[in-house]
């Protein structure tokens, strides 16, 4: 890991100086820059922060989608669970690339994008994250883990995805994990909310998405370690897995590919508070057209055919 990063973010935090800061997933490359500093093809949402425009009309475009092989995912998915049976993971996050075609460039994806954390880097790559990774503000650090999602058109979907046992032990394990993590970098970790449902917006399609959230008590000085609380939490646990060390070493091994900035982090930090997201819902610019990548999480239980359909369906671009 590149802890150099580390380093600039709590310099700037001792002298409370507000940056932008975006890290890959295995924390080798990143990017950080002040906000007076920050470059302009460079173009971020945090719910209510940002520094992109408000007054561009959204623009229609095209894409075509070429899925993953649903057999070499799947062998890929039994690969993971005999790691599982032979206790080196107990849930795993596996993904895999899509190959896009796409009308139009990155930046119009961002302005025509309904996400509450948005990313648009250079014009090389954008994502549409629903999930925060942590907020820091008076004093307190939150997360929350989002596992387990179904289409809100599905009669009593509510009822069947609190209930299905995959799903919910698959949430119980990323809970336990980042409940480990905040123990890490805070004091009086708690659960504050356990498996409540958010509507979110998935192209055409309205999804109810499973959230929980998690708490922790930080000293009045965490500003001047802000990028040691970053570095020690990292990978997110959602996009990782249980144990987090092991289960890094398998997603490695097995996926296949480098999944770069994809399932990284990017975040501001204000002078007073911190928010930050998890790129998830990520399209990025590849030698020849566009590379989308997602997948989901892994458990004893699942189902190769059903884990395939959930990685398809996480290939949308949740317009207006």
């Amino acid at each position: 890991m590149n802890i150099e990063f580390a380093s600039k973010l709590n310099a700037f935090g001792k002298i409370r100086e507000p940056f932008f800061f975006v890290i890959d997933y295995a924390a080798k490359h990143f990017y950080v820059a002040t906000l007076t500093t920050l470059e302009s093809d460079i173009l971020y949402q945090l719910q209510t922060q940002t520094n992109a425009m408000n007054d561009v009309i959204c623009q229609k475009f095209v894409w075509q989608k070429n899925y993953p092989n649903k057999k070499h995912h799947s062998q890929h998915v039994e690969e993971v669970i005999e790691e599982i049976k032979a206790g080196n993971t107990y849930m795993l996050n596996l993904t895999a690339p899509t190959d896009v075609k796409l009308s139009c460039d990155l930046k119009t994806l961002f302005y025509s994008a309904n996400a509450p954390f948005k990313l648009c880097y250079k014009e090389k790559f954008v994502c549409f994250s629903p999930e925060r990774f942590v907020k820091i503000a008076a004093n307190q650090i939150s997360t929350y883990p989002m596992k387990g999602t179904i289409d809100a058109s599905v009669h009593k979907a509510e009822e069947i995805i609190l209930t299905d046992e995959k799903e919910k032990a698959e949430h119980v394990m990323v809970v336990d994990l980042l409940r480990n993590d905040l123990s890490m970098v805070s004091k009086e970790v708690r659960v504050e909310q356990f498996r409540y449902i958010e509507k979110i917006q998935a192209g055409t399609k309205e999804l109810l998405q499973v959230s929980s959230k998690i708490t922790g008590k930080l000293d009045e000085n965490w500003h001047d370690r802000v990028g040691d609380i970053i570095a020690t939490l990292l990978p997110a646990g959602s996009i990782s897995g249980t144990p987090k060390r092991s289960s890094v070493e398998i997603i490695e091994r097995i996926e296949g590919y480098d999944r770069g900035f994809f399932t990284g982090v990017f975040g501001v930090y204000d002078g007073e508070s911190l928010d930050s997201a998890v790129m998830i819902r990520f399209l990025e610019k590849a030698k020849e057209g566009y590379v989308f990548k997602s997948g989901g999480g892994i458990t004893l239980l699942s189902d190769a055919s059903k884990e395939y359909d959930e990685l398809c369906d996480k290939v949308y671009i949740p317009v207006f």
